[in-house]
Parts: C-alpha cells; structure tokens; sequence
C-alpha cells in the first residue's frame, strides 16, 4: 500500500508538471504551422527525443521487456529490426526529409507529398489524410484504453475512469500548443525513459549477482537453465520455422523508413543542417542505449523471477523496478512508462487533427486562403473533436476491434509509404500519379494479408512492402505523369 501511495504521488506531480510545461510552450504557438510543424524550428536534440519517445513510448519500457522476458535471447531479432530502421531512418532520411520540408513550404506529412507530386495532389491528399487519419484515430482510442487498464491495475481505478482521466491529461497541451507542445513534453518523457533504461540493467546485475535467493545470479545463466527455447538465438527453431522467425522479427525495419508520419513529421520541423546533424546524432545514440537496456531489464527478470515467475510478461519493467529500488524510486521509473504511453497519444492525435484540417478541411471545404489565425483556430477545434471522438469510440467500440485495426498501421501505413517516400527522395522516374494506386494496395493487401492468416505464414510487415513496392513501379511505367508533375 505504501508503494502504491507512493506511484500516486510521484504520477500526479509528474503529469502535473507536464501540463504545465506543455501549455507553457504551448503559448507561443501563433498559426497553423506552427501548430503542425513547431514552426520547423525545432532544436535537433528536442527533435530526436520526441521522436525516440513517440516512436518507442510503452513499447521500450513495457512491450520489449515483456517480450525479451517470454522469448530469452531469441527477443534480439526485433530489437536488431527496428534499431537497425531507426539508425537507417536517421542517418538516410531525415535530413533530407528536412530538406524537402522546407522546400516545398510543407507543413504535415502528406502535405508535403501532395506538393512534391502536384499531378496527382487532389487524390494525394484525399487519399493519404484519410488513411492516416483513420488508422491513427483508432490508435488514439488504443492508447486511452491502455491508459484506462494501467490506472485500473495500479490504483483499482475504474478503466473507464481511468480512459477520462488520461483524455484530461493529454488533451489541455495537446489543443494549445500543437507539435511544439508535445515535442517538448516528449522531450521530458525521453529523459526518464532513457534514465530507467540505463541505471535499471546495471543495478539490476549488481543486484542478482548479490543476493542468494535469485533464480540465477547472472543473465547467461538464466537462459540457460531456462532451456534452449531462451538461451538460443533462433528460440530453439530450426529450418523453416527459424527463417520465418528471423524474417517476421527483423521486418519491424521496414516501417521506420520514412513512413511514419508522427516519426517523419519530427524530422521535417527541425530548424536547420546543424540541428539535424546533432539530432541524428542523439537519436542513433538514444536508440542504441535504449534497445540494450530494455533487452536486459527482460533478462534480469528472468534471473530474478524465473521464466515462469510473472502471469503478465509486460509486468517484468515495474517488477523488477520494485526489487531493486526504494518505492519512491520505483516509483518514478515506473510513472515513466505510464507517460511514456501518453507520448504517443500526444503524437497521433497532433498528426490526425492536422492532416485533416491542413489536407481537407482548409482546401476542400474553405476556398479562401486562410490566416495564420484563423489557421490555428480550426487546428484546435479540429483537435478536440478527434479527441472527443476518439474517446468515445474507446468506450462504445469493442477493444478488441480496435488493437485489430491498430495491428494493422505498421504494415499498412509504416510500409506503404515508407515506399511512397524512398521512391520519391531516391527515383526520378516516380510520379504523382503512382502515389494513389500503391496507397489504395498497401491498405488492401494488408488487410487482405492479416484477414487470411497468411500473417502466421510470412510476416504482413514484410509482404506489404514487397508488394506496395512492385506496385509503385508498375504504376510509375504504365501510368502517364502529367506535364505538370514535380521532378527534382
């Protein structure tokens, strides 16, 4: 009881300073761009950890702990898929995404491949908003009921409660200030997260090689008398089995190219060459420390509890946390990852409340140009009615519908314009006008490919990009551009 009073104090004065802090930055948000895009005048370091918290949030602090924790030394696969793509992503893309943002004056993700292929901008826009605007507007709901069931099993807080509560929190923020807002709010998350990361594994291997009543008093030999499924690289699978293994593992990679818009929209708001050096730097550096140290928080709660200790495989972070450090102690860690959730809410309900009010609402719905006011006015309403909605949707649509619709963005977003993006940076040949058709097949096929059960055979992650990409270039060849079309 004591531990959990303790959680509570360290959460509410937590997530009190960051609304403070948000609403602070908040207010120097002036117009539409700056609510979408921080005026891309962000500093590289606060860049690349916004971006390393959107992208990793739960996931590194709960989900591949959990992970390394059920599956031993085979976990290193995912952990070496997407490093692998977030390294790629840093060192390749953005800064030549930052490059392109500013030289076609873009302010959200698909605003700037609309302008980059004016042929074919009207479908672009429809098309790319729509999409993102959907899948990301379930994900919101996703990330409230997360929040709801983290509340509910740490406080006895009824979820539903519990979903307002953290609606409440992200939304004040969120509404105010935009990207900027949450980029800074992020910026804190980075911090704690990348601080649990690092101290954690150490403390946690001085702690099993000291205390006798341990399952093993060093990780290699957790995973060896776990048996082979957790001290192999492959999990114990041989042939086919281990090729499908490795390949679904490491297809994370494919994702990460670009084709994120609440990752690529960080990259586009960076202020200049300098800031975007230095953010590639933080953020490989960030990933790197992150990744290992997420990986043994796993294993050391393997050799603390053994490998069938924990009922809950994601419980392993706040476990261990609670074993080997004070309660207060524990306790910031821990509130670290129940923010490290709402970073990504943040995010996505920032990229859908812009996409649809810079892509659709102000072009097709308002004729007129807008003012920088003006402008900023329909990106707050626009941002709470998402929030609104999306909340709602959490409480009356079926949770299982909706982690069914999220299961599906990496493939279907992450890999079908990660495509849309490499061949638009890298082949001069691609046009506007083969934008539309690989969106429309990224979406169908992987819906088509997951629906079927073909995801159990080879992953979707893989499959989706294989596909949108062969489509993209038969659509480059076969379809006209018009004279229009935007070469570079």
């Amino acid at each position: 009881m004591e531990g959990q009073t303790q959680i509570l104090i360290v959460l509410v004065l937590y997530l009190s300073f960051l609304i403070g802090f948000g609403v602070y930055q908040g207010r120097k948000a002036k117009s539409g761009k700056d609510f979408a895009i921080a005026g891309r005048q962000l500093p590289g370091w606060i860049a690349a950890l916004s971006e390393r918290a959107t992208g990793e949030s739960a996931w590194a602090l709960l989900g591949l702990p959990g992970f390394a924790y059920a599956a031993g030394l085979s976990a290193i696969w995912v952990a070496v898929g997407c490093v692998a793509g977030i390294i790629v992503a840093w060192t390749v893309f953005a800064g030549r995404l930052r490059r392109e943002a500013e030289k076609y004056d873009a302010t959200t993700f698909i605003d700037y491949i609309a302008r980059r292929h004016s042929d074919a901008e009207k479908w672009i826009r429809i098309l790319g908003s729509v999409t993102v605007v959907f899948f990301f507007f379930f994900y919101v709901g996703a990330q409230f009921l997360g929040g709801g069931k983290t509340l509910n099993a740490l406080f006895g807080v009824d979820p539903k409660i519990g979903m307002l509560i953290t609606a409440v929190i992200i939304l004040p923020y969120t509404v105010l200030g935009g990207l900027k807002s949450v980029a800074y709010t992020d910026t804190v998350q980075a911090i704690v997260m990348i601080l649990t990361l690092t101290i954690a594994p150490i403390v946690g291997l001085i702690y099993i090689a000291n205390h006798p009543d341990v399952f093993a008093h060093s990780v290699s030999s957790a995973l060896e008398m776990s048996g082979p499924e957790y001290s192999t690289i492959l999990g114990g699978l041989v042939g086919g089995a281990a090729f499908v293994f490795v390949i679904a593992e490491f297809s994370w990679f494919f994702g990460y190219l670009g084709g994120m818009p609440q990752l690529s929209i960080r990259f586009m708001a960076i202020k200049d060459e300098k800031n975007a050096k230095l953010a590639r730097n933080v953020g490989v550096s960030w990933t790197i420390l992150a990744y290992i140290g997420a990986l043994l928080i796993g294993w050391i709660g393997i050799a603390i509890f053994g490998p069938t200790g924990l009922e809950d495989q994601e419980a392993v972070m706040p476990s261990v946390m609670l074993k080997l450090f004070p309660p207060f102690l524990a306790a910031i860690f821990i509130t670290g990852a129940i923010a490290a959730m709402l970073s990504t809410a943040d995010s996505l309900l920032i990229l859908s409340a812009t996409e649809l009010s810079e892509n659709l609402l102000k072009p097709f719905v308002y004729k007129e140009d807008f003012d920088p006011k003006r402008s900023l006015k329909l990106s707050r309403i626009t941002t709470v009615a998402l929030g609104v909605i999306a909340l709602v949707t959490a409480y009356l649509v079926p949770s299982k519908l909706i982690y069914t619709i999220v299961g599906y963005t990496w493939a279907g977003i992450g890999d079908t314009f990660s495509v849309i993006v490499i061949m638009t940076l890298f082949w001069k040949r691609f046009h506007g006008r083969a934008v539309p058709p690989t969106i429309v097949t990224g979406l169908l096929f992987t819906i088509f490919w997951i629906s079927s059960g073909l995801e159990k055979v080879v992953s979707a992650r893989l499959m989706t990009f294989i596909v949108t990409a062969v489509v993209a270039v038969i659509a480059t060849y076969t379809l006209k551009p018009k004279e229009a079309a935007t070469t570079a």
